[in-house]
């Protein structure tokens, strides 16, 4: 119980005031505790990000990569469909879940920036969802072998870049539009 209010109360004033700006102090007078439990739970802040990302950020991205018991599939089967339907069908899909994964994601990307040793949690995301990519020109046999890869890295560059950036009419585009910006984009760079 008490870890949870922590991560919770770490999530929101992490959300509230940044990473940097935000003291373990504050974090655990916001959870209605001291220092001293707050340290018996995390050693660091940057222990406290690592549980945020493994306990609410891991699940939403694997089934945003790969959705459990969903007909639409998994990014790397959209990608092998190469349809612009099977594309549009799975960027709505990341779209929808995004506002549940964008505080936390937003949060790890700030915290690497001051913690270092969270680089390699961050861009695993990015790394196995480029993979994804990838794997799905392969299982196509699309384009050729080696530019696979930067094929995905520039598909996940650009879809990163927006998500991050991007709030409904933002650029004055709204979400429907963007998706179908960012299919079309996807269709060319990845489809049949």
């Amino acid at each position: 119980m008490t870890r949870q209010l922590l991560l919770d109360a770490a999530m929101e004033r992490f959300v509230a005031r940044g990473y940097a700006a935000t003291t373990i102090d504050e974090i655990a007078s916001a959870a209605g505790t001291t220092r001293v439990t707050f340290y018996a739970y995390f050693p660091s802040k940057s222990e406290v990000i690592k549980a945020l990302i493994a306990e609410r950020l891991e699940d939403e991205l694997i089934q945003l990569r790969s959705p459990q018991g969903s007909s639409l599939g998994g990014l790397a089967d959209a990608v092998a469909a190469g349809t612009r339907e099977q594309l549009g069908a799975w960027i709505r899909q990341a779209m929808a879940r995004w506002p549940g994964v964008r505080p936390i994601v937003m949060i790890a990307r700030a915290a690497q920036a001051v913690d270092p040793d969270l680089t390699h949690i961050v861009d695993a995301w990015t790394d196995e969802t480029i993979e994804d990519v990838s794997a799905g020109l392969d299982k196509a046999d699309r384009f050729d072998a080696d530019s696979r890869r930067l094929r995905g890295a520039l598909a996940v560059g650009q879809l990163d870049y927006l998500f991050q950036r991007w709030a409904d009419g933002f650029w004055g585009v709204e979400q429907d539009r963007m998706c179908e910006l960012v299919t079309e984009s996807w269709f060319q760079m990845l489809g049949e």
